[in-house]
């Protein structure tokens, strides 16, 4: 993001702004400091979205570079699962100065015990749903503090390193769109298979044939044909090799047989689908057998 493009949309109407940092092409945001004076001096705020916030764990404290709220994806920098609707969880951070506006009840402590405290004047008040998931807080916290400052630093730099090592092995057979240094994640896209008709949605499809659910797709949509690769800092490096070399294979066959790409998925229960009708004529109803 451009310090000069966001100082020229800021006055005093705009309430704040909401940055992802490291963004969703997974290149870190150097001038957020610039950019949070820039909304500060017109007397807006800065919202982190914590999303990415696997690649600098132990590196960077986002309130030092301007971020006055911010939520933490528990799902995915802290181990506690996710989708299918639930069970999400996403702790907010804030500021001191705003500390006297959070939901109520606060948890306090005094005399060595916690307890509610349903007195705060400038709350904006009880928000339904206020114990939220509580054993996915839990399953968090344990795991912050079983992992400690070491290890947390440890998960940023796996993390950051996998992503890299994808980024250097596929480099050249697939388009990198940006050369930014990358973090926790690599976007590339489908412009080298494209001449021979093979499309983002093909590579993913074929993937499935080698033993792969596929990675994000068309995401960010900055990115025309984006392929996001995040291994996250879990991954061996054998399941790495295992994956590019999937995705060499799959960039030679859009050269010599792009025809296996096109009919995939070729070994999956359901193979390839009319996704156009399926989208407007869904079966909801029944199985298959």
């Amino acid at each position: 993001m451009e310090a000069k493009t966001v100082a020229a949309a800021m006055d005093e109407s705009v309430a704040g702004l909401m940055i992802t940092n490291p963004n969703t092409l997974g290149i870190f945001e150097r001038n957020l400091p610039e950019i949070a004076e820039i909304v500060h001096r017109h007397g807006g705020l800065i919202y982190g979205d914590g999303a990415n916030m696997n690649a600098v764990l132990g590196k960077v404290r986002m309130g030092d570079l301007g971020v006055d709220v911010m939520h933490f994806n528990l799902h995915k920098t802290f181990t506690t699962p996710h989708g299918g609707g639930g069970p999400g969880a996403g702790p907010v951070a804030v500021r001191k100065n705003l500390a006297p506006y959070l939901p109520i009840p606060i948890i306090r402590k005094a005399d060595g015990a916690y307890h509610l405290d349903h007195h705060s004047p400038q709350s904006i008040g009880r928000v339904r749903a206020f114990y939220g998931n509580f054993g996915m807080l839990v399953r968090a916290f344990t795991y912050i503090r079983e992992m400690g400052p070491d290890g947390l630093r440890r998960v940023a730099e796996m993390a950051v390193v996998n992503a890299n090592y994808i980024r250097s092995r596929l480099d050249g057979a697939y388009h990198l769109p940006y050369t930014a240094r990358s973090l926790h994640e690599v976007v590339f896209t489908d412009k080298f298979q494209a001449a021979a008709g093979v499309k983002t949605l093909d590579i993913a499809k074929r993937l499935i044939d080698y033993g792969f659910h596929p990675p994000t797709i068309y995401f960010p949509l900055v990115v025309k044909g984006a392929l996001m690769i995040e291994p996250t800092e879990t991954e061996s490096k054998q399941t790495l090799d295992t994956f590019c070399d999937a995705m060499l294979a799959i960039a030679q066959e859009a050269k010599t047989a792009p025809e296996k790409i096109l009919n995939a998925p070729t070994t999956a229960p359901v193979k390839r689908v009319d996704e156009t009708l399926a989208a407007r004529q869904p079966v909801l109803s029944e199985l298959w057998g």
